[in-house]
């Protein structure tokens, strides 16, 4: 988590904190906004499907005067159970890997709070790439902690409770997103209990037992689709994490 930022406690950043524009300088960041126009979407919308051609890229960002923007990423296993692969906030693009592997869409992103899209053509946004190489640098910035993220879920998965495995979803999510309010860290995305267990694999009722936990101990407060930590030293204690 980082200072938002804004000169006042509780205000969020223009860009959430670890998304690819905020590793852009102002002038970059500025040209990469304006290279489609903005949309509206409303929660449910779906900006990607699974196996559709790669055409666009979405740059999301956050509607006025709403909530953090925020997508899901899903994949549907074979027996037809929703897996949530990741999240994403305003700042972030998704789209990314079809367009620059020339392939098929491998997830399925859907809006969960209100948010403006940028649908940036494929062809703009690749030329965008060619004449800015420190974009390029973020996007492999990106992408790499994007890979090092499911990696870690992967290993969690094998070495952890539950409520370990939250307790270190929600640092990870305080650590790209989050930023500090008088209630506590926020995450910055909006997430509710089923699929932040989702993200681990775990169910809906195992999630909701380990965020009770949590609450009990003090570490979150925990809303309609929002979790508030309130004592971060706490959480990484409890997720097993040097603090800090």
């Amino acid at each position: 988590m980082v200072s938002d930022g804004s000169g006042g406690p509780g205000r969020k950043p223009r860009w959430q904190p670890g998304t690819l524009m905020s590793r852009l300088d102002q002038q970059t960041a500025d040209e990469l906004l304006h290279l489609a126009a903005g949309q509206f979407y409303p929660p449910g919308a779906v900006l990607i499907r699974r196996g559709a051609v790669g055409t666009h890229v979405y740059l999301l960002q956050q509607a006025p005067r709403g909530m953090s923007a925020c997508v899901k990423v899903t994949a549907t296993s074979e027996n037809g159970n929703d897996t949530l692969l990741g999240i994403r906030a305003s700042g972030d693009v998704v789209g990314e890997l079809a367009v620059l592997g020339h392939r098929p869409r491998t997830a399925t992103v859907t809006v969960c709070s209100p948010l403006v899209g940028h649908a940036i053509p494929a062809d703009v946004f690749m030329a965008f790439l060619g004449r800015r190489p420190e974009a390029w640098k973020a996007i492999s910035l990106m992408i790499a902690d994007r890979l090092e993220w499911a990696n870690r879920r992967r290993i969690d998965f094998a070495g952890h409770d539950v409520t370990v495995h939250i307790a270190r979803v929600l640092a990870d999510i305080v650590d790209l997103y989050g930023y500090s309010s008088p209630a506590g860290s926020e995450l910055g995305v909006s997430l509710s209990q089923p699929e932040l267990g989702s993200l681990i694999g775990a169910s809906k009722e195992s999630a909701a037992k380990a965020i009770r936990r949590l609450r009990e101990m003090g570490v979150v407060e925990s809303r309609y689709r929002k979790i508030i930590v309130r004592d971060l030293t706490k959480l990484r204690a409890v997720a097993q994490l040097p603090d800090g």
